[in-house]
């Protein structure tokens, strides 16, 4: 009863990642991937008794999360890190979409299963596979505490003059249509860890968070509280992202259908893996796009134009809402690494008092640190981010609150 385990189960894959009970370091983390194809991969980085770092995989049928937990059950065994999950002191589910319904973790009963399953139409892509791998690991570990901890949550402070859209009223009281956002287990992280860098309480900033990966998203944290977020009712609205093409006017679906013929679907497929970066340069990794950029790509220079563009539009919308900044914080994959995208991000921002320091951002670092100019009143962070340790830490909260 020393370690828990945190589960991220998508349609195809299952990530997750064991952490010490106590001290919350993380002991072994893995990958499923390819669940239901002719050949899936299982892997496990882990550290030994000797305490270096040692990785365990292998490639085998894994038709279904049910197989897919009983492989990771066994890559934990034969690492010696966890005999048996039924020993856990429990388990830690990341599930997508809470709606209106969660505004913070929760020990998982049959109600918070019949509710998830109720949230699916909201979150189609993502609610069936948390669920599955909610209830196979109920059934593997029907006596280890488990717990739901919502994308969702962390923004169900957003006011409702922020989450309503300008739509007949009807359809948020029959439909539940309005804006949930997403990544506010990474918001609220990094939110967190910027306050703790800065030595001051998080219930006392202003703080706006950018999660930047191939799925992006931005918010205005206002003493702890979120007071808006970029991502609406689906992860498509917002920013642009890899392959999703955030804001646009939706009257642009009605041209395509008029003079097209899109379908639904079709448009649906565009929109979230058609657009975005990869809509504009055929590519939807910041990485190889850096580099089209220094071969002199102007596609690809646009579309880190479009993307640097859109964000410097919600940073200064975000300074508006909260009245100004005690932080900038960039995070994600793209927020941690891209030093150009930091750059054109907060170019043209030095009135506003945010103003980057080349050297600072150019520095290369897996730590938190700051990278604006000393002079400025808006501190600029890079914080990395880490959501299996945010859901570790919640739900170790809640079982050490909850009676036995």
């Amino acid at each position: 009863m020393t370690k828990i385990l945190v589960l991220n189960a998508g349609s195809s894959s299952l990530k997750f990642q064991l952490f010490a009970k106590e001290t919350l370091q993380s002991l072994a983390s893995g990958v499923i991937e390819q669940i239901g194809e002719e050949t899936s991969h299982a892997s496990l980085q882990f550290i030994n008794s000797a305490g270096k770092s040692q990785q365990i995989s292998q490639d085998l049928a894994i038709p279904e999360h049910k197989a897919a937990i009983t492989t990771m059950s066994a890559l934990l065994k034969e690492s010696a890190i966890a005999r048996d999950i039924r020993e856990l002191a429990g388990i830690g589910h990341r599930v997508v979409h809470g709606g209106e319904d969660f505004h913070q973790p929760v020990l998982i009963d049959q109600k918070v299963l019949t509710t998830i399953e109720k949230l699916i139409p909201l979150a189609p892509l993502h609610n069936p596979a948390n669920l599955a791998g909610i209830e196979v690991a109920m059934q593997q570990a029907p006596n280890t505490p488990q717990v739901a901890v919502f994308d969702t949550a962390f923004h169900q402070t957003i006011p409702a003059h922020s989450f309503l859209y300008a739509l007949p009223f009807d359809l948020y009281e029959r439909k539940k249509v309005r804006r949930y956002g997403f990544h506010g287990t990474s918001h609220h992280y990094v939110g967190k860890e910027a306050a703790r860098f800065l030595g001051r309480p998080f219930d006392s900033l202003k703080i706006i968070t950018l999660h930047l990966g191939n799925g992006a998203s931005a918010a205005a944290i206002d003493r702890g509280r979120c007071q808006d977020t970029s991502m609406g009712m689906t992860p498509l609205e917002g920013l642009v992202m890899g392959t999703r093409s955030g804001d646009l006017d939706p009257a642009i679906l009605f041209y395509l259908a008029r003079e097209s013929g899109m379908t639904l679907d079709e448009m649906d497929e565009m929109l979230n893996k058609k657009s975005g970066l990869k809509g504009i340069c055929g590519e939807n990794d910041m990485r190889t796009i850096t580099e089209r950029i220094k071969e002199g790509d102007e596609q690809a220079e646009l579309a880190l134009d479009i993307f640097c563009y859109r964000l410097k539009r919600y940073i200064g919308s975000y300074l508006a809402v909260l009245g100004g900044a005690d932080c900038i914080v960039f995070t994600g994959g793209i927020g941690e690494h891209s030093s150009l995208v930091r750059q054109k991000a907060c170019e043209g921002l030095e009135d506003l008092d945010i103003s980057l320091d080349p050297t600072k951002n150019e520095a290369s670092s897996t730590r938190a640190r700051a990278i604006h100019h000393e002079q400025c009143k808006t501190q600029i962070l890079v914080i990395p981010t880490n959501e299996e340790l945010e859901i570790a830490s919640q739900t170790k909260k809640l079982i050490a609150s909850s009676p036995p």
